[in-house]
């Protein structure tokens, strides 16, 4: 028997050498209860059977025990809930799963992770509230939950955690208040509750007893009141950043005790009073940030000569000068001063001590030259000096700043040539010289400007011929060059420029021919060559210009006939006048509307009156033409007295009715009269109603059909009793009037008196996507058809809120309002209304002023009240969720969710095709559906700061059909099955150049 068994024990594997230790046994049971797409995990696998799993990835052992004592899985792209099988690791002190998507509820046994001093959860899916036994770990110093969905009170217990330096429950969907229970932390190191939705609340003035606190970060808390004196006792803190809240009254000049104070951020509140004047005690101050608050008085002599890095002032009511020792600072890189009452002149010895990377000082009072010294350090990237009275030249030293990107100069009293070199600086996107008094030509050597995008000169005093060196800066969006002197020919490779957006050349000397092989202006939205002395014929190349809106030829001496292929373009203005045209006229546009486009050119001829001109053929045949005009002109006469008492007697009917007409404001050539609209304004002719008004669809005389909103509110008391709420709502609406863009519908007309506020629009035969896509014609949207509507809705978005001045707001984005033409191209509508909707409004109730519709709200608004560009990407992201699911964002079906929450659960339980319209073809288009439900989710993320700006929004969409290819290659985002984390960072590219 016992030679048996010692032949069995030779024979038989080493077992107790080769089993794996229980900390390996437990992790792989962690590894079990996730998904691991970029098998991250495949190490815990331990196919090369170790007895512990220390050489595991993310796996730290003790080098006595070979204990697990450190897990990190930070960016693995795991998926599912919080492995509770970590909590049987008896020495486990460190777990960070940051930037993962763990989903579901943290366990409420979390708290048998006893031995964790450690535990960073940041960036993930976790939902529900923060259970209160986190505060059963004794040994928890360090705990980060940020960018998450938890919600519901801070746990009181949290107080209980006797030893926690570094909390961090920034980004979540936390509510009640900030406990003042906090300041009982004796420990606490960094306290970050920022971007929550809490309750308007004070700063509890009981986090001065913090006094090992150093980062104290409440921004965007909805935080209401002064500043508490008690935060002057935090000696130690370096990071104080209260930005983004409702705070009011005067900085305390007790925070200027803060001796070891780093960086305070106070921006976006409504703060007011002057800035305190002694800081010699914050010796160690770097950022300065109280832009955009109602500050007052000039800014203070010592806070200048601190040795600051960063000083935002900009959006208060400063008056004064600048101090001159702000340019001592060895470490200024940042000086942003814009939209105050500063004036004088920019200190001499600016830029020349330190590393200046930003100056914006745009829409103040200054004077004088710019400082030579701005680039000595070679770091200047941008120079922002618009609409002030700076004179004198552009320094030469700026010519050799190959740091430069954006050069900003527009409206100042400057003069003489500018630096050669300044043309052709290589990083450069942005150089806006306009309304100025330059002179000289445009050098050959802005060819080596070839990331310039917006080229703008316009209203200077320029002259020579434009370089064809132009039409090789491939990546030029906008060329204006508008009110100069410019002579010669258009260089023909400038339509080479197929990113070109805008060409605007008008009002300069340039001859010769419009260039031929225009076709490759694609992108083209604005052609302005007005007032200058080209000839020839128009090119019918330019009927190929698909999104060109705005064409301007007048003035000139074009000749031959209209290209009929000009009838291919949508065109809001069209402008032929003044030339040597011939022919008869298109026959889309031998109309009367379009009459004022064709003035000044004897040879056209069509069926206007007016425009072509017959000869006679013999003396008799010219007497009796005179006779017979003279009781033509008789008849005239008579019946233009007739028409006008019956117009006369029209307009007192109409006065007795409350509407008054004289205040029709159009803006654009149309061509009917306010009658023909008002007098269709009947219950039968209802197509719509919503909350700012209703919709009229009126069939005018000459056939076409316009759209009619009639807005609520408004009387003729509110416009005798209130002049400046009416002239509110005629600058704002003559603001959306300008609008020019084919994404947009576009806005013919406004009427302002009486009790009518009158919006008139083009209308869309396919009416609203909303109407369209929950109803039985949904299938009619495939997948193709959706995808375009997104894009075309996003680049229409993208032009209100980057390439208007200023920006607009929608304030209502919804499916309701981006409306379908008959060949279902999307337009946004009603943009701005809910703006000028709330100025005649004002005087009634609050509920009337909620800017957006229910759905489509960004969380934020429940406790700011705050609209901006942020809000419109959110609900425009709840848009996508409703091209991709086929379903209302407000659904019996969801619950006490919205749209949003269904589509994250569901993703999270059931997977993506769980959220699909059933509608759709999901097979083939699986790949670009997928891609647009990212970008709607990075839309819809609770953190405003974590939602992709419009611009960057049109750029994803755009590449969603072209990504299949490059998918293949790089598998992450697929094998994610829907789930993504909710941070997003901005990368620099999509930076505005606005």
């Amino acid at each position: 028997m016992l030679v048996f068994l010692l032949c069995l024990l030779l024979s038989s594997p080493p077992l107790l050498t080769l089993s794996l230790n229980q900390d390996g046994l437990y992790l792989q049971r962690v590894k079990l209860g996730l998904s691991d797409p970029n098998h991250s995990l495949s190490s815990w696998d331990n196919t090369s059977r170790d007895e512990t799993p220390c050489h595991w990835t993310g796996v730290t052992c003790d080098s006595v025990n070979h204990r697990v004592v450190s897990v990190n899985l930070d960016h693995c792209q795991l998926s599912g809930p919080f492995p509770i099988f970590f909590c049987r690791l008896p020495y486990l002190s460190t777990l960070s799963m940051l930037d993962n998507t763990i989903n579901s509820t943290l366990p409420l046994d979390i708290s048998t992770c006893r031995s964790l001093t450690y535990l960073n959860l940041a960036s993930n899916l976790l939902v529900g509230t923060i259970p209160e036994s986190l505060a059963e770990m004794p040994n928890l110093r360090f705990l980060d939950l940020s960018a998450n969905n938890f919600s519901g009170d801070i746990p009181a217990r949290f107080g209980e955690v006797s030893l926690l330096e570094h909390l961090n429950l920034a980004g979540n969907l936390l509510d009640g208040n900030i406990p003042s229970w906090l300041g009982n932390f004796s420990t606490l190191k960094e306290l970050l509750l920022a971007y929550n939705l809490f309750s308007p609340g004070r700063v509890p003035s009981e986090l001065g007893n913090l006094t090992n606190l150093e980062y104290l970060w409440l921004a965007d808390c909805n935080l209401v009141g002064p500043i508490p004196e008690s935060l002057s006792r935090l000696n130690l803190l370096t990071n104080l950043d209260l930005s983004v809240n409702r705070l009011t009254g005067s900085i305390p000049s007790s925070i200027t005790e803060l001796k070891s104070i780093e960086q305070i951020e106070l921006f976006q509140n409504n703060l007011s009073g002057e800035l305190p004047v002694k800081w010699l005690n914050t010796t160690t101050l770097r950022r300065f940030d109280v832009s955009t608050n109602e500050l007052t008085g000039t800014i203070p002599h010592e806070l200048c000569e601190l040795q600051l890095g960063s000083l935002n002032l900009f959006e208060n009511r400063f008056v004064g000068t600048v101090p001159e020792s702000i340019a001592q600072s060895k470490n200024l890189y940042e000086l942003k001063l814009f939209n105050n009452k500063l004036h004088g002149v920019l200190p001499s010895q600016l830029g020349k001590n330190s590393p200046l990377a930003s100056l914006d000082v745009s829409y103040n009072q200054f004077s004088g030259e710019i400082p030579e010294g701005l680039c000595s350090n070679g770091s200047l990237v941008d120079l922002i000096l618009i609409h002030n009275s700076f004179s004198g030249k552009i320094p030469d030293g700026l010519g050799s700043c190959s740091s430069l990107r954006r050069v900003r100069l527009k409206q100042n009293l400057l003069s003489g040539l500018v630096p050669e070199g300044l043309w052709g600086l290589q990083h450069m996107y942005l150089f806006e010289l306009a309304e100025n008094s330059f002179t000289g030509s445009i050098p050959k050597r802005i060819s080596g400007a070839y990331n310039l995008s917006m080229f703008l000169i316009s209203n200077n005093q320029f002259s020579g011929s434009i370089p064809a060196e132009v039409g090789g800066l491939g990546n030029l969006l906008e060329f204006s060059a508008s009110h100069n002197k410019l002579s010669g020919r258009i260089p023909g490779n400038l339509v080479k420029l197929d990113q070109l957006g805008k060409l605007d050349l008008s009002e300069n000397e340039l001859s010769g021919g419009i260039p031929q092989g225009i076709q490759g202006w694609m992108n083209l939205n604005e052609l302005n060559l007005a007032n200058n002395r080209l000839s020839g014929e128009i090119p019918s190349e330019i009927g190929s210009l698909q999104v060109l809106n705005y064409l301007d030829l007048s003035g000139n001496f074009l000749s031959g006939k209209i290209p009929l292929e000009l009838q291919n373009l949508k065109l809001n203005l069209l402008n032929l006048s003044y030339n040597q045209l011939s022919g008869e006229l298109p026959p889309l546009y031998a109309k009367e509307i379009y009459k004022n486009s064709f003035v000044g050119n004897p040879g056209l001829c069509g069926d206007l009156a007016g425009l072509c001109q017959e000869m006679g053929g013999s003396k008799n045949q010219g007497s009796m033409w005179i006779l017979r005009s003279i009781f033509v002109l008789a008849g005239v006469v008579f019946v233009v007295g007739v028409v006008w008492f019956y117009v006369k007697f029209l307009s007192f009917k109409k006065t007795k009715k409350g509407i008054a007409i004289s205040k029709w404001k159009s803006f654009h050539k149309i061509g009917f009269s306010e009658f023909d609209v008002l007098d269709c304004l009947k219950e039968e002719n209802l197509i719509g109603s919503g909350a700012s008004g209703k919709v009229y669809k009126v069939v005018l005389r000459n056939g076409d059909v316009v759209a009619v909103k009639k807005l609520f509110g408004g009387s003729k008391k509110d416009d005798t009793s209130n002049g400046s709420l009416k002239d509110q709502f005629e600058v704002e609406v003559e603001t959306l009037g300008k609008i020019r863009h084919k994404s947009i519908v576009r806005l013919w007309c406004c009427c302002n008196t009486g009790d009518s506020k009158l919006l008139v629009y083009e209308y869309m035969p396919n009416g609203s996507l909303g109407d369209f896509l929950h109803s039985s014609k949904a299938s009619l949207l495939d997948w193709p058809t959706r995808y375009k509507i997104a894009l075309d809705a996003a680049e229409g978005l993208s032009y209100l809120h980057h390439d208007c001045v200023p920006p607009i707001v929608h304030r209502d984005v919804k499916s309701n309002n981006i409306l379908l033409d008959a060949e279902f191209c999307a337009r946004v509508a009603d943009f701005g209304v809910a703006k000028v909707v709330n100025g005649v409004n004002k005087a009634q109730e609050p509920m009337s002023v909620i800017a957006g519709s229910c759905g489509y709200i960004a969380p934020e608004y429940a406790y700011t009240l705050r609209v901006n560009e942020k809000s419109d990407i959110y609900s425009f992201g709840v848009v996508l969720l409703e091209l991709i699911t086929g379903r209302l964002p407000i659904d019996p079906e969801f619950g006490e969710k919205d749209l949003v929450k269904w589509v994250c659960s569901n993703l999270d339980e059931k997977g993506f095709d769980s959220v699909i319209d059933s509608k759709l073809d999901s097979t083939t288009y699986k790949e670009e559906i997928c891609r647009v439900l990212e970008i709607s989710l990075l839309c819809t993320s609770a953190l405003p700061i974590n939602r992709p700006s419009m611009r960057k929004v049109v750029k994803l969409l755009q590449e969603v059909v072209n990504a299949e290819n490059k998918s293949k290659t790089n598998n992450n985002n697929n094998n994610k099955d829907g789930k993504l984390s909710p941070y997003y960072h901005e990368d620099a590219s999509d930076q505005s150049v606005v």
